[in-house]
């Protein structure tokens, strides 16, 4: 799976991908009215397809209305409106690059404010010390919640392909739903969904099941995994190895590997595992040994920002570097490396002790960048954290409002 980052990857499905660097997934938490993509997002999207990127994987889509990572979450459920998606879809694919929509269900990862449901495998909370009444109190999912939540995966990617999306990504990482029920920490059931870790798998890979028949065999189909969820006992890269033997035989394109979860957020860099500390490419030890087995080409995302270190992540095997934050720094980052130049800035970083609260700043002071790209302006790295994360957290409360009335109403609720 070697090659130059500006050599094309040619992927299962039939798909061709101009080049071996990826934005990857950053939640934009950026809805227009009615909980679908707007102007904003078109605008942002156009800045990256014009800076050389092969792959654009959008924020996270919620498959399920009540079910939300953020008050401004963007929701593709069977009810939403296709027009806006369209356009998105458009914006991305403007720079002759891919688009790939990432779907997800945040399961027990939502905030003790949002209306909706809180669901997980068990009944098990997210644990910050301090900082746990942020997130609601989950109830295990019954047996008819887990099929509706598979059906929903299944909608969004068709729909997503009717928009002209190339691609799905289905997001197993970060400690949202998937990644729960694979984590032997948070899934305590004893049904076919709990014990083994092939019953644990069995929701994600019934998921991939349904997408992929849902489907054109040419649209991509991509998995996001945690390399390992950074907690004694929990996920670790011996479960990442069986997972993506599993995924084979489903017909999925690639695998992106990340890490961490709020309650270790090692995909920030600040897990309290020393591997992913003081470096970039956080995952890419236990991307070195995944790749020596893994069927499947993988993609690794998590701190990369220069030339040198993505080569040496494709050095060691790896089929796509993807990055997040150095593109919403620098949006044009794949054509300054195509022309010999690094990027001229780097994100203000966050040296607050308290881990649950420098993750949330470091998101706000990304998102922070984001919203100036969607206004036609230049990022201000150098933002103080404190300012973008009190910034962030007046526009959710405005869009909480939003959110909460737009629920309400009898098209709202999937």
């Amino acid at each position: 799976m070697t090659g130059e980052l500006f050599s094309p990857l040619h992927l299962r499905s039939g798909q061709v991908l101009k080049n071996r660097i990826a934005k990857a997934a950053m939640e934009e938490n950026m809805a227009g009215d009615g909980q679908v993509p707007d102007e904003q997002l078109f605008t942002l999207y156009r800045q990256w397809a014009a800076g050389g990127t092969g792959l654009l994987i959008t924020g996270n889509v919620m498959v399920h209305a009540e079910a939300l990572t953020g008050p401004a979450g963007v929701v593709l459920d069977e009810h939403a409106p296709l027009g806006p998606f369209t356009d998105w879809a458009e914006a991305g694919k403007s720079g002759g690059g891919a688009i790939w929509m990432q779907i997800n269900h945040p399961g027990r990862q939502v905030a003790s404010d949002m209306p909706g449901v809180v669901w997980g495998p068990s009944d098990i909370g997210v644990s910050l010390g301090k900082h746990s009444s942020r997130f609601g109190r989950p109830t295990a999912m019954t047996a008819q919640q887990i099929d509706d939540t598979v059906t929903r995966y299944a909608v969004t990617a068709h729909r997503a392909e009717k928009a002209g999306f190339d691609g799905v990504e289905i997001h197993a990482a970060h400690g949202y739903l998937l990644s729960q029920f694979l984590s032997p920490l948070v899934n305590k059931r004893t049904d076919r969904w709990g014990g083994s870790l092939e019953n644990r798998a069995r929701m994600l890979l019934d998921i991939v099941k349904a997408v992929r028949a849902a489907v054109s065999p040419s649209f991509a189909v991509a998995v996001k995994l945690n390399s390992a969820d950074f907690q004694r006992g929990g996920f670790d890269a011996e479960d990442a190895r069986q997972v993506i033997e599993m995924l084979e035989p489903l017909g999925v394109d690639l695998v992106e590997l990340s890490g961490g979860s709020y309650e270790s957020p090692a995909m920030t860099g600040r897990s309290t595992d020393t591997r992913t500390q003081a470096r970039e490419a956080y995952f890419l030890d236990l991307a070195e040994d995944l790749v020596t087995t893994s069927p499947i080409p993988l993609m690794l995302t998590g701190g990369i920002t220069r030339r040198g270190t993505a080569q040496k992540v494709l050095d060691s095997g790896v089929a796509v570097v993807g990055m997040g934050t150095a593109l919403a720094v620098t949006p044009d980052l794949p054509d300054r490396w195509r022309g010999g130049r690094e990027a001229d800035r780097r994100m203000r970083p966050v040296k607050w002790s308290d881990k649950a609260l420098a993750s949330a700043a470091s998101m706000a002071q990304v998102r922070h960048q984001m919203r100036r790209l969607a206004r036609g302006s230049r990022p201000r790295p150098g933002t103080h954290p404190a300012i973008a994360l009190v910034a962030e957290q007046r526009k959710q409360r405005t869009a909480l409002r939003r959110y909460r009335a737009w629920l309400a109403k009898p098209s709202g609720a999937a």
